[in-house]
């Protein structure tokens, strides 16, 4: 059996999130359904985390042990005559039995995207959240910073998968005005349930005022879900970027 490793991307507003459920469409089924046909037997994929319902990847990684000799420079082309046009795998590699796209990744990387604007943007629906009241991107930074390092990362997690501990090591955490867009991204070596999105909700209450952006600290000391933000909407939140040291796996970069 080979280890086969796929890289792909997805609008994830048609489905129910990555992980396969029993009453609800979803992009790993619809992953699994594609490539059964392509190499001939039933597909279980592992994929590189658990996006929610709408929530989209613009770099993603699955993995799946297959029986098949198929080429990896002809897989993909072979499983997106299979799929979806909101659902494209951009690349293949045979990867060591060891490895798990989970498992095996350093960090990963989210982008949550923010229409900030008085008039909303037809284009942006259901891929960036529209907030009419203007933003300070400053004030959101400066809350953002105190998010780096390694912490406990309670207050910002939704109640979900239980996890043996709630401390994560967050890289960056960057917020970028192009426009009328705000770009947040986030770098970990993990996350947990809704970590990211309420994140941000705690940036935008700070820039709202509703406390001051140094607050954040004492936020995450206190472990408290409803002293941070909101958990924003899942239509801003992509998987943007992924890292692993399993040759011939680096960096798991956006296909432009």
């Amino acid at each position: 059996m080979r280890n086969l490793a796929i890289q792909l991307m997805y609008v994830g507003t048609a489905y129910h999130g990555w992980q396969v459920q029993k009453n609800a469409v979803t992009v790993a089924e619809t992953l699994e359904k594609a490539l059964s046909t392509v190499v001939g037997h039933p597909v279980k994929c592992t994929g590189a985390g658990r996006t929610d319902a709408g929530v989209h990847a613009e770099a993603y990684l699955a993995n799946f042990r297959t029986s098949s000799r198929i080429p990896c420079d002809r897989l993909p082309l072979a499983v997106n005559t299979r799929l979806p046009d909101d659902i494209v795998v951009v690349g293949a590699w045979e990867v060591p039995d060891s490895f798990n796209a989970i498992g095996s990744c350093l960090k990963k990387e989210y982008t949550y995207r923010i229409y900030n604007s008085r008039i909303r943007n037809a284009f942006y629906v259901d891929r960036a959240w529209f907030y009419p009241k203007h933003l300070d991107e400053t004030v959101m930074q400066r809350a953002a910073s105190h998010f780096v390092g390694t912490h406990d990362f309670a207050a910002v997690q939704s109640v979900g998968t239980p996890v043996q501990s709630t401390v994560r090591t967050v890289h960056y955490f960057d917020i970028e005005r192009r426009g009328e867009l705000i770009q947040c991204r986030v770098c970990a070596n993990g996350f947990l349930y809704n970590m990211v999105r309420a994140m941000v909700g705690t940036c935008v209450y700070a820039a709202e005022g509703k406390f001051a952006a140094d607050d954040v600290p004492a936020i995450l000391d206190g472990r408290n879900r409803t002293a941070a933000g909101p958990t924003v909407p899942p239509g801003g939140l992509y998987m943007t970027h992924l890292w692993y040291d399993t040759p011939p796996l680096g960096e798991i970069a956006p296909v432009r």
